[in-house]
């Protein structure tokens, strides 16, 4: 009798998902498009509704897949982002849609696109961005998806902060341990065993 095939192994040890969000024009696609791609465009094309990329990467000498979801800025699109996130018009918006609609404990990181600006052309000063990651206690990154300046940094700075925190709740002890209770009525004897344990 020939043995049953394995399991096809995984590709990756973690499987992480991240949300780009953000008002429309701010860069968030060719950001994505730097990290997957390694490419960048000057052309300005709206993302409609949601889109998607993928890139493995190592990180700690884990695969790590990261499935990186752009969304949409526009305010008409709106309602195609719901289920991601509510859009809203400054990050102080954005963040408190991400309370209202994600998990508690879920990671965030400010990331200040166009970076390669002058300072006095800049929708955002650097200082003014430090400040508000300090306030709300996340990492701030300024980036440059033309220059591929700190492109990299932000998306393994976020991924290995979940890696981390997926890795610390995964070897909790609490988190293993099983609880089994027998009924008050039923009499069992301590060298009796349980179907489920063994013999």
């Amino acid at each position: 009798m020939a043995a049953p095939p394995a399991r096809a192994r995984a590709d990756y040890d973690y499987l992480i998902k991240l949300l780009l969000i953000g008002d429309s024009g701010v860069g968030k696609s060719c950001l994505l498009l730097r990290f997957s791609d390694g490419s960048f465009t000057t052309s300005f094309i709206t993302t409609i509704g949601i889109d998607f990329k993928i890139r493995t990467i190592e990180l700690d000498g884990k695969r790590v897949k990261l499935q990186i979801w752009d969304t949409a800025g526009q305010e008409r699109f709106r309602t195609i982002t719901t289920a991601y996130y509510r859009g809203a018009m400054d990050i102080r918006n954005w963040i408190r849609n991400i309370e209202q609609h994600a998990s508690d404990n879920v990671n965030k990181i400010l990331v200040g696109n166009k970076a390669d600006m002058d300072e006095s052309k800049r929708a955002v000063p650097t200082a003014k961005g430090q400040a508000l990651a300090d306030e709300y206690g996340i990492k701030f990154f300024e980036t440059s998806a033309k220059t591929n300046l700190n492109v990299e940094q932000v998306f393994f700075s976020i991924a290995r902060d979940i890696k981390q925190r997926l890795s610390e709740t995964d070897s909790k002890p609490e988190d293993k341990v099983v609880n089994i209770r027998q009924d008050q009525g039923a009499e069992a004897s301590s060298s009796q065993k349980s179907a489920c344990c063994g013999s």
